[in-house]
């Protein structure tokens, strides 16, 4: 009595080829929208960071420097790398406290590459130019950052 028993089936449940295809463009289309915000931001945060740096972050070392010596670093004394090296002149090196900052890292910009520095400066007589070529890393261009007025 081999007769009447019911063949129970089990179904296999997948997905067609056309539904993973489906799936696989929509996440190309959620991609192609959303990671180039992400590496914009990355940019926009560099030229942030960078800004921050010109106006505040080594406007207190310079500051200090100047309080201390009686005058913002000159290119004879080596620039802004007079805030982290004492100066060889004996008279100059009793009045140096520093160093103004930790690092020399501490000079350059979100690109890697050293701020540029005058005393005095061209636009600040009485003071300092302090600026970064910007991200096309290229000097006197529209992206370029400072700490004067652009006119």
């Amino acid at each position: 009595m081999k007769g009447n028993k019911r063949r129970v089936r089990s179904r296999v449940r997948a997905f067609t080829l056309l539904e993973v295809l489906m799936v696989v463009v929509i996440i190309g289309l959620l991609a192609a929208f959303v990671v180039p915000s992400f590496f914009g931001a990355g940019e926009g945060v560099k030229i942030d960071l960078t800004q921050a740096t010109i106006d505040s972050g080594l406007g207190g070392s310079l500051k200090m420097y100047r309080v201390h010596m009686g005058h913002y670093p000159t290119e004879d004394e080596g620039g802004l790398m007079a805030l982290i090296e004492e100066p060889e002149d004996e008279e100059l090196a009793k009045k140096w406290h520093g160093p103004y900052l930790e690092k020399v890292t501490n000079l350059r910009d979100a690109w890697g590459n050293e701020l540029i520095y005058e005393s005095p400066g061209k636009y600040n007589e009485d003071g300092y130019d302090l600026s970064s070529a910007g991200p096309d890393e290229q000097e006197d261009t529209d992206d370029d950052l400072c700490n004067w007025e652009k006119t």
